[in-house]
């Protein structure tokens, strides 16, 4: 039968929508309570929707019963400090999973190239449903920052760097692509995160807001490229190197973010 998806991200696995204007809206993710949740980097979450309700960020199929990242329950405590970004999450009027913001520390390209994953959105989703995809809101102004996406971890052919002002709004099948954030500054990156669910509501949400399917890399020279090439390689090597010493055999496994 297969899965319901968004034809709008066939081509390339993500689209840009318009951007939001951020400055009208308070800073409501910095009263949210957060979990040090580790995914690509380092990290804190804070929560809006999670499996039962709760303040954690486990993945919905590590709870009992075990579940798809679908149908996630927002939490009163949360939701009460952040009421617009309640609103933009649900906007779209798709089923939510997992919703929560991520709070990322600094992360220099070659950091970022090693912390590539690729996310577990599907696990235990029934076939002929709706297949998940998250979205991704810029809160802080990053303008030097940008989002990483590839379709082999360690292949740079076809790279696409995402700019990361405040107000850009990224649309991406995370389980299909490999992605990450390279954040350049001094303070905290942060951004909300939303799994929904493709169908149709989802569709008419991107053409709303005119999702485009290509857009234009963040510039980066040659030097820039292979050194973090090379930081990728040899953080890869050291991890190999750890695990061998142990007597196991390494995992490039999902991401459970």
């Amino acid at each position: 039968m297969g899965y319901i998806t968004s034809k709008a991200l066939e081509e390339t696995g993500y689209v840009v929508l318009d951007r939001y204007n951020q400055a009208l809206d308070p800073k409501e993710w910095l009263d949210l309570e957060y979990n040090d949740w580790k995914s690509s980097g380092d990290t804190r979450f804070a929560p809006l929707a999670s499996a039962f309700g709760e303040i954690e960020c486990n993945g919905f199929w590590n709870h009992k019963p075990p579940r798809t990242d679908k149908d996630g329950v927002w939490i009163p405590s949360q939701i009460e400090k952040a009421p617009n970004l309640t609103r933009r999450a649900q906007e779209p009027g798709a089923n939510v999973g997992r919703c929560r913001v991520i709070e990322l520390q600094p992360t220099p390209y070659g950091d970022c190239l090693y912390n590539l994953h690729q996310d577990d959105n599907n696990r235990l989703n029934p076939d002929g449903t709706g297949w998940v995809v998250r979205g991704f809101f810029n809160l802080t102004d990053d303008k030097d920052s940008f989002f990483v996406l590839r379709d082999n971890r360690t292949d740079p052919e076809g790279e696409v760097r995402i700019a990361l002002p405040a107000g850009a709004q990224l649309i991406i099948d995370t389980q299909r692509l490999w992605h990450a954030a390279t954040h350049l500054g001094d303070e905290p990156r942060y951004c909300l995160i939303t799994s929904w669910e493709s169908g149709p509501e989802l569709d008419a949400y991107i053409e709303k807001h005119h999702g485009v399917n290509h857009v234009e890399s963040v510039p980066l020279s040659q030097e820039e490229q292979d050194a973090g090439q090379a930081e990728q390689a040899r953080k890869d090597a050291a991890r190999a190197a750890y695990y061998a010493a142990k007597g196991k055999v390494e995992v490039q496994a999902m991401s459970e973010a």
